[in-house]
This record gives C-alpha cells, structure tokens and sequence, in this order.
C-alpha cells in the first residue's frame, strides 16, 4: 500500500492547487521588484516620435557662432546709421506707417525703434530676442522714447514664436550666423508673414563661427525654408564686407 501511494499519480485537483500556488509566487516576487519590472517595459517601449513640425531634414550640419551676450553699448555706435542705412532699409522692405514688423535678434532695440518710429501708432513692431535681460532693456527703452507700439517676445532658437499671419516685413540684422537652427527658424516665420511680405537678412561673409556666413549658403538654407531671393544690395557697408539679401515666400 505504501509503494502504491508514492507512485500514484496527482489528482487533478492538487496539479491545479499547485500551479496557482506557482504564479501567486511569481507575482509576488515580481511586485517586490519594482526596478526589474520598470527595465523589462522599457525595452519594450517604442522610440520617442519627432516633435510634431520637427522635420529632421531641415537640421544643418555647419558651423554656428555663439550669441552674443555682452554689452549692449556695441550696438548704439554712432556709425551704424551711417553704415547700414537704416532708412533705405525701411524702403527695400516697405516698412511705412501702419506696417507690422518683426526684428528678430533685436539685441538693444537698435533697429527696432527707428522702425517703431516709422510705423506709428497704427503699426507695430515685435522685438524677437533669446535673450531675457537684452529684451528688458528694449521695454525700458520704448517706455523711455514713448514708443507704445513695440512688443516683445522671448524667442527659441528655432522659434520667434511670432502671431500667424501677422507681419508685412521681417528683418535678422547680424543675427542669422548666431542661429542654431536657421532652416526651422526661416519656415516658422515664413507662417508669420502675410502675403506680400519681405524678408530681409543682413549679414558678412564668413565661415560660420567667425560671426559671418557665406552669403549662397544662407540663399540655400532660405530656399530650403521656401523662400525666393527677390534682390541683394551691398550698400550697408562702404567696404562691402556686409551684405543684404531680401527674400520673399516662394507661392
């Protein structure tokens, strides 16, 4: 009778006895072990998607300059009037009164007050900066000179982050080399210009990081961000190291 009971075989009822005993255990060991879990459904996770409007083929491959973050007296030289011509930049881009414009980079307000100045009251003029101290100081500035119609905001550098359809010219003033991502920028502004817009983009020739680029690789990048070269002008400097370049949106 005794050999008998060894070599019996299990009841049905214990073999299922057993196997629930089996997986109470396994949960159990698999609650205790938060970290294991956690590394187990993490090499299941599918990879992060691109950030929506995030087209990985506008990303450059060239060198960039760091942004300038130092004084902001540099920008108030007396000669830059007479260097850059501000007036018959107003012109080339249609800047009048009533017009909207977006200064992007607009370090000390330099470009911007004399453009707030031609579009009066009845226009406005955003002041696009990264950096927060340097717009502070333009909204001291305007409330200095009483100029009610400037308003500023705290870009990305792919980004100015500007109102849809809301600006009849757009002007990068010895900015586009400092831009990390200037392909991204040019295609987000382009949704802030309204039709007819000008882009107009100043700049010298250089090799990226030296605070300059080549004048036909920005023409390609704006290309690249759906924008047509309209005209280039060299007058905004005598020595014609600093060039001009407007563009408008392609249809």
């Amino acid at each position: 009778m005794s050999c008998n009971n060894k070599t019996r075989p299990a009841a049905p009822r214990d073999l299922l006895l057993r196997h629930m005993l089996f997986f109470l255990i396994l949960a159990l060991l698999s609650c205790g072990n938060p970290h294991y879990a956690n590394q187990n459904s993490n090499l299941a996770a599918s990879p992060l998607p691109v950030a929506s409007g995030q087209d990985q083929s506008d990303a450059i491959n060239r060198p960039t300059s760091k942004p300038y973050t130092g004084e902001l007296s540099i920008f108030e030289d007396p000669k830059r009037d007479e260097n850059l011509q501000p007036n018959r930049i107003m012109d080339i881009l249609g800047i009048k009164q009533g017009s909207n414009v977006a200064d992007i980079g607009a370090g000390s307000g330099w470009f911007t007050v004399r453009a707030a100045r031609r579009v009066g009251n009845a226009g406005i003029v955003y002041a696009v900066d990264i950096n927060r101290d340097y717009l502070d100081y333009i909204e001291k500035r305007s409330k200095r000179e009483g100029l009610a119609n400037i308003r500023v905001i705290l870009g990305k550098d792919d980004d100015p982050l500007l109102p849809e359809r809301s600006v009849d010219a757009v002007l990068l003033l010895k900015t586009y080399h400092e831009v990390a991502q200037p392909i991204r920028l040019l295609k987000r502004t382009r949704v802030a210009m309204r039709a007819g817009a000008l882009l107009g983009i100043i700049d010298r020739n250089g090799k990226g990081d030296d605070h300059g680029l080549d004048k036909e690789v920005m023409i390609k990048e704006a290309e690249r961000a759906g924008f047509v070269l309209v005209n280039q002008y060299d007058f905004v400097k005598p020595d014609n190291v600093d060039y001009f370049l407007v563009f408008r949106a392609s249809p």
